[in-house]
């Protein structure tokens, strides 16, 4: 029966010793951790003692950010930068041709005249690249334009219909051809092959809709 009291009151005795210190127990939050996306390393999100938010890392450049991107990625995202001429003064038969050589640096951003300085700012800021002046001898940046047949002079050759990146030539052998305006992107890849010289180039922004030859003399 002693025994039996002594054991209770020992209980009692550590049941109070643990009620009193409870107040001074922490409980901390283990810190989570992230992968720095630029570096690898990891580093702390949260403060161990008090759970607040730590400063994390600086965001990567943008350069950094594009390499993480799969190459198919980014070479669909230059070419969705490109003018889709399809002119080939780039060096290379297409916009999607340019925009894969780029990523995969084989070109640089510099090779494309309608795009003019104004795309190689914005391939440069994409792809963390440094500003360069437009290629000269790729030629030079024009306005937009687009193609147009003089079709009385047309002989139906089809040769500007097999030239044609986007298609935008309609005709048939020995009858008259015509330019669909909204499907051309005036890569005046037409006009050297054309044997009697009757395609021309005209401004875009012209009202086509009202666009008349000019009457012979």
């Amino acid at each position: 029966m002693i025994v039996f009291i002594l054991v209770l009151a020992l209980l009692g005795a550590v049941l109070g010793w643990l009620s009193a210190s409870s107040g001074s127990l922490t409980l901390r939050r283990p810190a989570s951790r992230q992968t720095d996306r630029a570096s690898g390393k990891a580093f702390n999100t949260t403060d161990t003692a008090t759970g607040n938010p730590t400063e994390q890392a600086q965001t990567a450049d943008t350069s950094e950010e594009q390499s993480l991107l799969p190459a198919d990625q980014l070479i669909e995202r230059v070419n969705a930068c490109l003018p889709q001429t399809q002119c080939a003064q780039c060096g290379h038969p297409g916009c999607r041709p340019y925009a894969s050589a780029i990523i995969n640096e084989e070109a640089p951003i510099n090779q494309c005249p309608p795009g003019g300085e104004a795309l190689i700012h914005e391939l440069a800021d994409l792809l963390g690249k440094e500003f360069m002046p437009l290629d000269a001898e790729r030629g030079e940046t024009k306005p937009p334009q687009v193609a147009l047949i003089d079709e009385p002079l047309c002989i139906g050759c089809t040769l500007c219909i097999a030239a044609c990146p986007v298609d935008a030539i309609v005709g048939a052998s020995r009858l008259m051809h015509t330019v669909i305006i909204d499907q051309c992107t005036g890569c005046e890849l037409c006009l050297p092959p054309c044997p009697v010289d009757c395609i021309s180039l005209v401004p875009a922004d012209d009202s086509l809709s009202h666009w008349r030859w000019p009457k012979p003399a």
